[in-house]
């Protein structure tokens, strides 16, 4: 009894703490302590939060961690992997329905963007191309993710990209997909499928406005690059 009273007066301190200042001074471990009360309502969740960090290194590492991998590292269950899963949707959900909702071109706020890139992208076992269109103004209208690959290999074909922005009424396309090996330099496959879409955009009045190669920490872009 004793114990079971330390551990729920420590979720309440916890929770007072979050609430002060929504978390601002808490440890990865401790955000991760009160995501693993939602889930583990009856027991100390400390422990498991403490290990999950030292195992992956941080609370967006956690997360993001695949969840078969997830489902074998002891103490976690099904109803963790489900919170986990809830927690990164709404902060995917909520970052697009931001973007989507700004009246300003996607250029005046890029960080924000790139943002919801890495989050879409970055942790993907497999390659996956998605396009973000943009109306005249290169504000967002609409995403979608065209294709999934292998580790390391997606199909882009240009004439399906093509219908793609067509369907959505995009006059521009920003285009991107992730290399899960972390190695963020375009192939010579890249290279030439970019410039067979930018022609292929082209000939329906569209225009690509960057290719984005997304990595787990850092992305390259064709524009800056100097090849678009």
């Amino acid at each position: 009894m004793t114990e079971e009273k330390d551990y729920i007066g420590h979720r309440q301190r916890l929770k007072e703490r979050f609430m002060r200042a929504h978390g601002q001074d808490m440890a990865d471990y401790e955000f991760l302590e009160i995501l693993l009360t939602l889930a583990i309502p009856r027991k100390d969740t400390k422990p498991l939060a403490k290990a999950l960090i030292k195992e992956f290194g941080s609370l967006a590492a956690v997360l993001n961690a695949d969840e078969r991998v997830l489902m074998g590292f002891s103490g976690l269950k099904e109803n963790s992997i489900f919170v986990f899963a809830l927690v990164k949707e709404v902060a995917l959900r909520m970052s697009w329905q931001n973007l989507k909702a700004a009246e300003q071109p996607i250029i005046a706020d890029w960080d924000s963007m790139m943002d919801y890139c890495r989050m879409k992208l970055a942790n993907k076992p497999r390659e996956e191309l998605m396009l973000i269109f943009l109306d005249a103004q290169l504000r967002v209208i609409g995403e979608e993710v065209q294709q999934r690959g292998t580790i390391d290999n997606v199909a882009i074909h240009p004439a399906e990209v093509v219908k793609s922005a067509v369907f959505h009424s995009a006059k521009n396309v920003i285009m991107l997909h992730n290399h899960p090996s972390n190695r963020i330099t375009p192939s010579k496959a890249d290279i030439l499928v970019t410039q067979q879409i930018i022609t292929a955009l082209n000939s329906v009045g569209i225009k690509l406005q960057d290719h984005l190669i997304i990595g787990k920490s850092e992305y390259y872009s064709f524009r800056n690059e100097g090849l678009i």
